[in-house]
């Protein structure tokens, strides 16, 4: 066809095109660079150093490209550095408070702070029991799961329960959760954990105590344990659904439990802080491993500030069972949560880099239980080498028909985790058989439960 022939139109869109396409180029260029400056520097200044640095690589990229055009056209390069610019700005100016923030009175329970001998300030909650007379002797700590996250409505709801068993039920949220006081980034370690259980057990001055501990609670329980330091204060040790308790666990590969949740529940709703190009760039790259927890790009509170329980996304619908995926329960409200990932990441970055603990573990003398869930999202073999270490766990409870969060206030199953804990307690028969026992881990993992 004759270039007469081809409409104005079409030539235009395709003059406009040969331009578009270049600048697009060199605008996902200049990010490219910012992102690759905010590694290197990590997140130095807010990301300033890494913005300034990418604006002087454009400016003079675009110099070099217009040293030989007209004064007007000289103009044109810049267009896509001004773009560039505007965009990782976004990365680089807080949308939430800068300092911590502090969540409202609990409408049911007192909130205290203690100051432990080691420095951390925590959020203390106490629930006697509902009726003095049915006190049990030996109180009962509860360490809430996280690793630095504060205790959701959901389970404050089961420690009430527990407190109308008879138990003097104490927990705390771990220091940087909640509305306990934050601590340096260094200082958010799996050992200075151990030691706030220890310091938090003297504070209490009760004596020896049982303590219940979930999923990274668990961890920390676990490694308790294994210092019988920290251990001669424990009474009774419950461990459910744990996670990895040292460097060598992380890197057992294994299966999960039965199917979860997780792809089949409704997406969580509520605003997400990963939508917001600040916190999803800062997010993102710490969980790949490119930021360190203490980048310089966003400071801890103001991290803890943008998350939300919806960023948390597929994780919450992982610990419940694929047959409640359309009735997954709200376990917490915006004014309650809190959900520290830097802090978190930083503890599980020590549990990853500390030796094996099972040799110490294999000394334990504390009478322990495991709490396994059938629809567990932890790998199994984390639970197991837990088992396989300690030869005081006396008794695995398999819960049936729960997820990874097993005491979740659907059906009965409140009453079914509190009837498994109220008997080992009490040194009662278990409700359920002993399963699995330590000789027959090779059968439970080959069967997949």
């Amino acid at each position: 066809m004759p270039t007469s022939a081809v409409p104005r139109s079409a030539l235009r869109l395709a003059r406009f095109t040969r331009r578009l396409l270049p600048a697009l180029a060199a605008v996902a260029t200049l990010v490219v660079v910012f992102l690759a400056l905010i590694v290197l520097t990590d997140g130095a200044g807010s990301g300033f150093a890494a913005w300034w640095a990418a604006l002087g690589f454009g400016t003079a990229a675009a110099l070099w490209r217009g040293r030989r055009r007209t004064r007007a056209a000289r103009l044109r390069p810049f267009l896509p550095v001004v773009a560039a610019a505007a965009l990782t700005a976004s990365v680089c100016v807080p949308t939430e408070p800068t300092a911590p923030r502090h969540l409202p009175a609990l409408p049911f329970v007192a909130t205290q702070h203690w100051s432990l001998a080691t420095g951390s300030r925590v959020a203390v909650y106490h629930y006697p029991p509902a009726k003095p007379g049915t006190r049990r002797a030996t109180p009962l700590v509860y360490l809430n799961g996280g690793p630095v996250r504060g205790i959701s409505l959901i389970d404050h709801r089961f420690l009430q329960l527990l407190a109308r068993r008879g138990y003097d039920v104490y927990t705390y949220e771990q220091a940087g959760g909640g509305r306990s006081d934050l601590l340096p980034m260094a200082q958010y370690t799996i050992s200075r954990s151990v030691r706030d259980l220890a310091a938090f057990v003297d504070r209490l001055d009760k004596g020896r105590v049982d303590v219940l501990g979930f999923s990274s609670g668990g961890v920390v329980l676990t490694r308790a344990l294994a210092d019988p330091h920290v251990a001669a204060r424990l009474h009774r040790a419950i461990i459910a659904e744990p996670g990895p308790m040292d460097g060598p666990t992380t890197r057992i590969a294994g299966h999960q439990g039965r199917p979860s949740a997780k792809g089949l529940a409704p997406a969580v709703t509520g605003p997400r802080s990963t939508h917001l190009p600040r916190y999803a760039t800062a997010f993102g790259l710490m969980r790949l491993g490119l930021l360190t927890p203490d980048t310089g790009l966003i400071g801890q509170a103001e991290g803890d500030n943008a998350f939300t329980s919806a960023d948390l996304g597929s994780d919450t619908a992982s610990a419940y069972c694929a047959r409640d995926a359309h009735r997954i329960p709200t376990e917490d409200t915006a004014r309650n949560f809190s959900f520290s990932p830097a802090a978190s990441l930083h503890i599980q970055q020590t549990v990853q880099d500390s030796p094996a603990i099972a040799p110490q573990l294999r000394h334990s003398r504390t009478p322990a239980m495991l709490m396994i869930a059938e629809c567990s999202s932890q790998v199994r073999q984390w639970e197991t080498a837990v088992l396989a270490a300690d030869p005081a766990i006396q008794r695995t409870q398999y819960m049936p028909g729960v997820g990874h969060h097993m005491w979740n206030g659907l059906d009965d199953n409140n009453d079914r985790a509190a009837a498994v804990i109220t008997a080992f307690l009490q040194g009662a028969a278990a409700p359920i058989p002993n399963y699995p026992t330590r000789d027959g881990i090779p059968a439970f993992l080959h069967d997949h439960k």
